[in-house]
């Protein structure tokens, strides 16, 4: 029996319960072999190692407590960037860095690219080594959503990106497929199994063409790259789109069942501290934006960009920390309920950040400290996750909110605490436009989603749990069934709609099966 071994009898024997405790057990125990203090994940895989051969009893406490950054799976699954080759980006973003040998818009330093770089790019072993490192920090890894990330994506060959997503897949069914109709088949029923997929792409990119390659690779979610809602701000950085392509990319995205991930930039060029608050109040006052997901990327100033050279002439003035914070702070004060800020700030090295407010890496901690104290929370969907405050004994209630977007309407359904502190599950129903005209025919682009309703996510939140496993959590608790079921009476009766669809991930097809949902076009459909 080894140091470790031994450490985990003493541990089991301590009955420690808090992370406290664990650190000061830790720190004696260091003490009394003479030894390092020996890390989480040691000391994880020698527990799985007496578990695996029966040496001591299984426990849950000690399991979670040994587990590296718990947040990880406290969403209801894990997230895994994998970056692209570097390409040719079709932009000349005036914000935009560039770096020999790494996609556009990324650096050396940021923790996907290190991984990235490392394995020479390559889709499989980005995916695998993900995985692997998340199960030795202790998180369960069946329930995978993979973010692609790099230049964009739309401009990448066809055949590149049918290669670079079966091999994702490829990774997470532990096999070989020869294309990736039988990975995406395989995927249905393996142990890492994709409920969720998204690409980065610009909004001049998105087209009918498009939405059908996108959901002929199984994607889910699109993060377009969005920056500034106005004109002038857009053609002075040099974006080459308009506003009305991000309408229009925003209109077929969410018509096709999409969720919608918008890319902001405040502090560009041309914008000021007015203008930014002004656009993330018209982001959710107009039914022509309305994102479903928002990450919040304010403008760094790189050596690497040619916005450098503006700076260098004074024609350019990066925020301040306090006024970024400030910003935000606003923006988050009027989020709406059924919006997820998905991330605040880039993890761009802050050596690389020249001088202004973007180079605090810690904005959203900050942000937190300043709710705190000043005593107010925010709305969006991430800050009132229920994450490890499940009690089962706290009353959920059903809430509901209408609201137009992109010529159709929107039905947000979520399972929360009465105060709306505690979000547990939540559904986004899409109803279609009743005019079915030219101008608005993009439900056609599949047979199947003609006069449907659209149900375009339907997430369950908290500690993440294995398929097929029970646990004092949120997950398998038929939360998810109870949404769809009223999603399922509101299309029928309220909207007199005879048909419903899922635009689901490969990976969680089975679980739409099992209510009676069969395969159609990409999406799962039913008549309720």
């Amino acid at each position: 029996m080894n140091i470790f071994q031994k450490i985990i009898r003493d541990l089991a024997k301590a009955r420690i319960k808090t992370p406290v405790d664990l650190a000061s057990f830790k720190r004696k125990i260091s003490k009394k072999y003479k030894i390092s203090c020996p890390s989480n994940i040691e000391l994880l895989k020698e527990y799985h190692k007496l578990i695996g051969i029966g040496s001591i009893k299984k426990s849950e406490i000690l399991k979670n407590l040994l587990k590296t950054r718990p947040i990880r799976s406290l969403s209801g699954i894990v997230n895994i960037s994998v970056l692209t080759r570097p390409y040719s980006c079709p932009g000349k973003c005036l914000y935009c860095p560039t770096e020999k040998g790494i996609p556009k818009s990324y650096l050396s330093g940021e923790p996907a690219v290190e991984r990235a770089k490392k394995l020479n790019f390559h889709p499989y072993w980005q995916t695998k080594k993900r995985i692997e490192m998340l199960e030795a920090e202790g998180h369960p890894t069946d329930k995978i959503e993979l973010r692609i990330v790099g230049e964009t994506w739309s401009h990448y060959p066809q055949r590149y990106q049918g290669w670079f997503i079966k091999k994702c897949f490829n990774a997470c069914n532990a096999t070989n497929s020869k294309s990736l109709k039988q990975s995406q088949k395989l995927n249905e029923k393996a142990r890492h199994r994709m409920v969720g997929l998204s690409v980065e792409t610009r909004p001049d990119f998105i087209n009918e063409k498009e939405i059908k390659r996108l959901r002929e690779l199984g994607v889910t979610m699109v993060e377009l790259g969005v920056q500034s809602i106005y004109d002038s701000v857009l053609d002075l950085n040099k974006r080459g789109h308009g506003v009305r392509e991000i309408i229009e990319a925003t209109r077929l995205l969410k018509n096709a069942g999409f969720k919608v991930l918008y890319q902001m930039m405040p502090n560009l060029l041309g914008s000021n501290l007015r203008k930014d608050s002004k656009m993330f109040e018209e982001l959710f006052q107009s039914p022509n934006f309305q994102p479903d997901l928002l990450k919040i990327y304010p403008c760094a100033l790189l050596k690497e960009a040619p916005l450098y050279r503006v700076w260098k002439k004074g024609e350019y003035h990066p925020y301040t920390k306090n006024q970024l914070l400030n910003l935000i702070k606003s923006i988050k004060k009027k989020i709406p309920y059924y919006v997820r800020i998905q991330r605040i700030s880039r993890d761009i090295p802050s050596q690389k950040i020249i001088e202004g407010g973007a180079k605090t890496s810690n904005l959203r901690q900050l942000l937190t400290e300043k709710m705190g104290k000043e005593g107010w929370r925010c709305k969006c969907i991430r800050c009132r996750e229920v994450k490890e405050k499940y009690d089962p004994k706290e009353k959920i209630y059903l809430f509901r909110q209408n609201y137009q977007a992109s010529q159709g309407g929107e039905v947000f359904l979520t399972f929360e605490s009465k105060n709306r502190t505690k979000l547990y599950s939540l559904l986004r129903l899409r109803i279609p436009s009743v005019r079915q005209s030219a101008e608005n025919s993009s439900p056609l682009i599949f047979p199947v989603l003609k006069d449907a309703a659209i149900i375009r996510e339907i997430h369950t939140y908290g500690e993440m749990v294995s398929i097929g496993k029970t646990k004092i959590a949120p997950q398998h608790q038929g939360l998810g069934k109870k949404l769809i079921k009223e999603a399922e009476r509101i299309v029928k009766k309220e909207f007199k709609l005879n048909k419903i669809a899922i635009i689901s991930a490969i990976g969680a097809r089975n679980y739409f099966r099992r209510l009676g949902y069969k395969l159609e076009n990409t999406y799962m459909a039913k008549k309720p």
